[in-house]
């Protein structure tokens, strides 16, 4: 994850920012969000994994990642739907939120989240923040 954090979410950031949030979203961190209850899904190809997805609370993308070898080929349109039917049938009525990074914006909105408002930046990190409502 340290290597796709740095590319497609903190590369823009400062150097304090960018080592906060990988530090914040590390192996041992996904250990305690597990721990906490945070649902993560994982796509495995012959050379390991090739992506993830993790939804806090039933309702909140927190996480997704597929590997740059693996983009463009329809891994984070199936973790995103696995994620979703397990939110569903966990009880969430078919909303989610995200804060999509720059770079995940476009895959997003082909998901069909859509902007709730212009772009934030918190702790040195940039975002927007989107919704989807598949009621």
């Amino acid at each position: 994850m340290r290597s796709l954090s740095n590319e497609f979410i903190v590369h823009d950031c400062s150097p304090v920012a960018a080592a906060s949030f990988v530090r914040e979203n590390d192996e041992h961190a996904i250990r305690a969000f597990v721990r906490a209850g945070m649902a993560y899904h994982v796509a495995e190809k012959e050379q390991g994994i090739a992506g993830f997805i993790a939804i806090r609370d039933n309702k909140h993308v927190f996480h997704m990642f597929v590997a740059k070898a693996h983009h463009r080929q329809g891994i984070a349109k199936a973790l995103w739907a696995v994620a979703r039917q397990a939110a569903i049938e966990k009880g969430n009525p078919g909303q989610f939120t995200v804060n999509a990074s720059n770079y995940a914006l476009s895959a997003y909105e082909a998901m069909g989240f859509v902007r709730t408002a212009p772009v934030q930046c918190k702790n040195g990190i940039t975002y927007n923040p989107m919704q989807f409502d598949g009621t």
